[in-house]
């Protein structure tokens, strides 16, 4: 993708990656797909290990959400997850090419980084979880807030949802 960020369709230009969190109980891992036209999260998974079967969920859900003649580009970094035969063959099988950071460059996956950030500034840092159960419902709300109601400049004070119809329409 070459840090071209900017997708004039839904469903054209998708990033995906993982991060991690922290609770008294143990470590959580998410992991979403967000689609570069609106911003919006599409898919994502929760788990409490680093797993590839984490990945392989979300990337069903997602692919269940995507038009049959979609042909998307996802991005992600060069993660373990994402070099799996299973992971590739599936992309293949659902017409999604693969596009990947270069080694050890973050800026590549900027626009997933950014919505990382975004997410433990606004609900996370300065917090103390003590289950996985907080965690999850605080990040299950946040991503649910994110997609339809937390408005954008970029998307003219538009929800990426509210934006998405608009743009259907």
């Amino acid at each position: 993708m070459q840090q071209d960020f900017h997708a004039t369709a839904p469903n054209e230009k998708l990033v995906t990656d993982i991060t991690e969190f922290k609770c008294a109980e143990g470590k959580l891992y998410l992991s979403p797909i967000k689609d570069l036209f609106n911003s919006e999260i599409l898919a994502y998974d929760l788990a409490r290990g680093p797993n590839f079967e984490q990945v392989m969920r979300m990337l069903k859900q997602a692919v269940a959400k995507l038009p049959k003649d979609a042909k998307p580009i996802l991005h992600s970094d060069q993660g373990w997850q994402y070099q799996m035969a299973d992971y590739q063959d599936m992309l293949r099988k659902h017409h999604i090419k693969q596009s990947m950071s270069r080694k050890a460059n973050c800026l590549d996956n900027g626009a997933m980084e950014s919505f990382f950030g975004r997410l433990k500034t606004e609900c996370y840092f300065g917090k103390r979880f003590e289950t996985f159960e907080q965690l999850e419902k605080v990040i299950h709300e946040y991503i649910h807030y994110y997609n339809n109601e937390r408005i954008q400049v970029k998307l003219k004070g538009l929800s990426p949802v509210q934006y998405r119809t608009q743009s259907l329409n």
